[in-house]
């Protein structure tokens, strides 16, 4: 598995990718693929790593900017997907792990995630009392600090976000 940035000859393959992961939740995967094409179409996708096994597109983690209470240099995680025949594999933790590497290489103060508790926990995100977002019950809105200081307030996804 090699794990590399996007390009564009990917687009159509995670189109299709975010459909099948997404196939047995509500929306079938078009929230997910209208929030990753307007990420893109305002160019404001900070990050999208693919996973990439034999030429074939087999997950994708995207992470794009984040707005706390006039806090710099955060990113929201998400959407992260593997394709059906390809989870419980460690594909989508491998993704993760290097997102937030190389997120943590550049500079960034942190990232925040929504998503179920457990899996997030052992990639270091945690609850945080002070840290908000919209009506979510807080166990499942998590934050990870590069630098250890985790902002107070409320969490503003990017406007594309909106598209969904």
């Amino acid at each position: 598995m090699w794990i590399r940035t996007e390009s564009q000859d990917d687009h159509a393959a995670i189109h299709d990718l975010l459909a099948a992961a997404f196939a047995d939740v509500p929306g079938h995967g078009r929230v997910e693929q209208r929030i990753v094409d307007a990420l893109r179409s305002d160019e404001a996708l900070a990050l999208s790593l693919v996973a990439d096994i034999d030429g074939r597109i087999a997950g994708v983690a995207v992470f794009s900017p984040v707005t706390i209470a006039g806090v710099e240099r955060w990113y929201g995680l998400g959407p992260v997907a593997v394709s059906p025949q390809d989870q419980r594999h460690g594909v989508g933790g491998a993704l993760i792990r290097a997102g937030l590497a190389e997120l943590a290489d550049t500079g960034a103060a942190g990232c925040v995630v929504l998503g179920e508790p457990a899996y997030y926990d052992r990639f270091g995100f945690r609850a945080h009392p002070g840290l908000r977002y919209a009506d979510v019950p807080p166990p499942y809105f998590q934050a990870l600090a590069f630098d250890d200081v985790i902002p107070q307030g409320e969490v503003q996804y990017h406007a594309s976000f909106s598209a969904a």
